[in-house]
This record gives C-alpha cells, sequence and structure tokens, in this order.
C-alpha cells in the first residue's frame, strides 16, 4: 500500500514546474512527510500523557498542525473539503505562514539536541518548491494516507525512503554523494561492531546511512531497557553534513529509522581546527564514506597538520583526531590513497600505522557505487596502537557491478565470515608492517595468492619507450610531409 503512495506523491511532484528531478522529489517529499510524522509523534505523547493521567502540551499550535491545515476531517474520518486549503490559498498559507512559524523554533528551542530545534533548522534550510497549491494539495492528500504510529509503519517507510534515496543518486549530479549501498554499510556496522554506551559519529553524514545502519544494528544487539533505550535516542549518535538537502534527507532517515530527534549539525566538519578537539569531544566509534575528489579552500586546509587539498584526506586526518583511545572506525575511501606517492599520502598514511591499528582493508571492485568508475576501499582501524599487521581482503566477483546488477549482502558474506579470524584464502592474506616499505608507507593490496602475469617495467624504461613513440611519430608525419 505505501509503496503505492509514494508512487502516486512522485507522479504529483512530477506533474508540477517547481520540481525537475529525483533530488526535487525527494527534498519536497521530506519536508512534507516530515510534518506528518510531526503530527502523529505528538498524538502518540498525547495518548500516552492521558493514559498516565497526565498533561501534555502540544509543540505546534493548533493553526499550524497537520490535522488543521493539511487535513482537517469530518465527524466520519473523511478530509473535510470545505475546511481544506488548496490552490493560491494553500501556497500563501504554507509559504507565507507555516514555514516562517516553523522557522522560528531554531530561535525559540531550548538546546540544539530537541526535536523543537530540529524543526527550526529544517525550514530554515529548506522551502516549498511547488509551484501550483493544487499539486500540493494532491501530494499532501498522499502523506496524509500515512501512518508513523506502529513500529511496522515506520520499517516499511524506512525501507522506501531508503529507495528514493537510491534513485536520487542513481540520478546522478550531486545525489550519488547521499548514497552508500546499504549491503556495504551493513558489512561495515557488523565489523565495527557498536555497542549500547558508546558513541557513533558520521562527519560526513549525507543520508545518514551509516547511522541509521548502526541504530538497527545497536537496538537488536540485546532486549534494551528503559534507560539504555534512552540513552540510545539521545546521547549516542552524531553527525555533521554540510549541504542543506543531505541534512534534510539525513535527519527525515533517521526519523523513520527510530531516532526521534536526531543530533545532525548543519555545518562544515573540515572548517574545524583540529587543535580545537578535546577529549569531551572524542567518540568511540566512527562509520563514514566521506566525499573524495573534492577541493577545500586554503584557509580550511590549515586547520589540518597534513595540508592537503583531497577532502577525503583532510576527513581522515579529522577522524583521527576524532577517535577516543580504543575507538573503531569503519571508513570508505579511494584505493589510490593506499599508494599515491605525493607527500601528503605519504604522510597520512604513516600516521595511520603509527597511531592506529589498521587491522583491515577491504578492496571493492568498480563499480560498486553505482554511478562512478572510481575504486575504493575500506579501512578499518581501532585508535591507540601501531600498526602490526594488516589483513586485505579483495572482493572478488564473476559479474560486472552496475545499476541493474549492483552490490549485495551475499557478495560480501565470504569477507564478513574471513574478517572474524583474519584467515587466509584465495582473496584474503596478511601484510606485516616489517614488509612495508618505510619510505613510501605503499599499502596497495598486492594479492600474493594472484599470478601477476603484467609485465613490470622501470619508469626510466617507459620514458624510453615514449621517447620512441615521439621519434616514430615525427618520422612519420615528416615522410608525409615528403610526399606533399
Amino acid at each position: 500500500m505505501f509503496e503505492a503512495v509514494f508512487n502516486n506523491i512522485d507522479d504529483a511532484l512530477r506533474k508540477d514546474a517547481g520540481c525537475g528531478s529525483e533530488l526535487d522529489y525527494i527534498e519536497q517529499t521530506s519536508w512534507i512527510l516530515f510534518l506528518k510524522y510531526l503530527d502523529d509523534y505528538e498524538e502518540e505523547r498525547s495518548v500516552a500523557a492521558r493514559l498516565n493521567n497526565e498533561s501534555y502540551s502540544r509543540i505546534l499550535q493548533d493553526e499550524y498542525g497537520w490535522k488543521s491545515w493539511a487535513a482537517p476531517k469530518t465527524a466520519e474520518g473523511k478530509l473535510d473539503h470545505n475546511a481544506a486549503l488548496t490552490g493560491d490559498d494553500l501556497l500563501e498559507f504554507v509559504n507565507g505562514n507555516l514555514i516562517p512559524y516553523l522557522k522560528s523554533f531554531r530561535i525559540s528551542a531550548e538546546n540544539s539536541k530537541t526535536l523543537e530545534y530540529k524543526i527550526g533548522q529544517i525550514f530554515h534550510e529548506i522551502r516549498n518548491e511547488l509551484q501550483s497549491g493544487y499539486s500540493l494539495r494532491e501530494v499532501v492528500n498522499k502523506v496524509d494516507e500515512l501512518s508513523f504510529l506502529t513500529n511496522e509503519n515506520k520499517h516499511e517507510l524506512s525501507s522506501l525512503y531508503e529507495d528514493k534515496i537510491k534513485r536520487m543518486g542513481n540520478a546522478g549530479r550531486n545525489g550519488g554523494e547521499y548514497y552508500t549501498p546499504r549491503s556495504l554499510i551493513q558489512s561495515i556496522v557488523q565489523i565495527i561492531d557498536p555497542q549500547i554506551g558508546e558513541t557513533v559519529y558520521d562527519g560526513a553524514v549525507g543520508s545518514a546511512g551509516f547511522l541509521c545502519e548502526a541504530f538497527t544494528h545497536m537496538r537488536g544487539s540485546k532486549e534494551l531497557s528503559v534507560t539504555e533505550y534512552d540513552l540510545l535516542q539521545k546521547n549516542t549518535f552524531r553527525g555533521k553534513e554540510k549541504k542543506s538537502l543531505a541534512y534534510i534527507i539525513g535527519i527525515m532517515n533517521m526519523i523513520l529509522h527510530g531516532v526521534e530527534a536526531p543530533d545532525i549539525q548543519h555545518t562544515n566538519t573540515l572548517n574545524e581546527n583540529l587543535q580545537d578537539i578535546q577529549e569531551k569531544d572524542r567518540v568511540d566509534v566512527i562509520l563514514a564514506n566521506p566525499p573524495f575528489g573534492g577541493s577545500e579552500r586554503q584557509e580550511v586546509r590549515q586547520n589540518f597538520p597534513i595540508e592537503t587539498g583531497e577532502t577525503a584526506y583532510l576527513f581522515l586526518q579529522h577522524f583521527i583526531k576524532m577517535l577516543k583511545a580504543g575507538g573503531r572506525c569503519g571508513v570508505v575511501i579511494k584505493n589510490t590513497f593506499l599508494s599515491n606517492p605525493d607527500h601528503a599520502s605519504v604522510d597520512l598514511r604513516k600516521q595511520l600505522l603509527d597511531e592506529c591499528n589498521l587491522f583491515a582493508v577491504l578492496e571493492l571492485p568498480q563499480g560498486a557505487f553505482t554511478g562512478t568508475g572510481v575504486k575504493t576501499v575500506v579501512l578499518f582501524f581501532e585508535k591507540g596502537q601501531p600498526t602490526e599487521k594488516i589483513w586485505y581482503y579483495q572482493l572478488n566477483l564473476a559479474r560486472n557491478l552496475g545499476k541493474t546488477n549492483p552490490l549485495n549482502a551475499k557478495d560480501l558474506e565470504e569477507f564478513r565470515t574471513l574478517q572474524a579470524t583474519k584467515a587466509d584464502s584465495d582473496n584474503s592474506w596478511s601484510v606485516s608492517i616489517d614488509e612495508i616499505n618505510q619510505e613510501n608507507w605503499d599499502l596497495s593490496p598486492n594479492n600474493p595468492n594472484v599470478e601477476d602475469t603484467s609485465e613490470k617495467r622501470t619508469p626510466a624504461e617507459i620514458l624510453a619507450e615514449i621517447e620512441a613513440l615521439d621519434q616514430e611519430a615525427a618520422q612519420a608525419m615528416q615522410a608525409i610531409r615528403d610526399l606533399l
């Protein structure tokens, strides 16, 4: 049922001149979906208060509540068409009254961890893009069919929302930055294994896939007491996100997965000087897929002891600094990090090996991230002890990965099994720190179980061949000119 509703919402958005892509669809769905969630959330709290003979004060004033402007009902429970705004009246109310009112919560909220603050922050970053009040009414009516009142409803809605995020990534543009394959996230979380009482952080949160999966993993790890569940809700997960759309999507995704007031900040993580990070700021677990290939301004680079223009390398320095002693990290990064000869790459590899135990490296095949040909690896490390031995796993598949043939959980099954004991296999092996070149700290995953039939040439031999080819080309051009 819910899938049909989501499809109908997309159809309505597709017809509106203000929405032109999957990114627009998910952005506009998100803020309307959030307000329906908020109404169900308040209804749930109100009922619980009545059962306990307590009072409950709703967050929103009555006139701004979902049941007033979005879905006023008749005595029979049907939409009251006489009271429900539509067309220009609906647009005027939403744009001129509702959204400014919701924005104001950012100032009036008690602190940034409250749901009130999240309301203000979301609507400070987002606006209604629908140009037709009739399209907006159609979307609102469809969203009203959805319910957040049971865990089953939330689970189904979260799955559908994940599908929308995935489609957004497949649609291209910058949407792909926000989506990491769910099967890969699950494997990373299982290996890092965050525990109740630990803090979990993602400084490049995107659609919050890692935090959502960590929440699911921790919630299902044992029978939780009321205190433990409250700890999981309020003092476990932290995230930061630079881009407005990703920030909104991340909050909505966490809410749908069951985190009522996600602690995600809309900020550029890399603006923070590493020297300002104190022990109280540090975390137990970091799970992330930071953007790679970007370039930060010079003033941002100066926040880091190893100065580099590569965004992912700055994030990796940030993550190492943010971990407590004994803290664990699973992070996705371009595979070129393992072998790049530039000073920043070499220095960062040395820092990682000196300050952390890099206990596993997963090499992913090309196409693991839909829409990009970039090859990636996952680094698993624990802070506090230097690396003595690295276990590598090379994911070799008998098929090419792509949009219609994505990475799945079965593909990673052997990796998860072997990682537990760091066993050797055709696809896995271990390398002692003593075997690594101490000058360039090259960590390239060279599988000793695969025969290398490629011709090994020195740089001088390659340059000599290029020079010879240039001479042949020059001679050929001269022969053509002689004929003319």
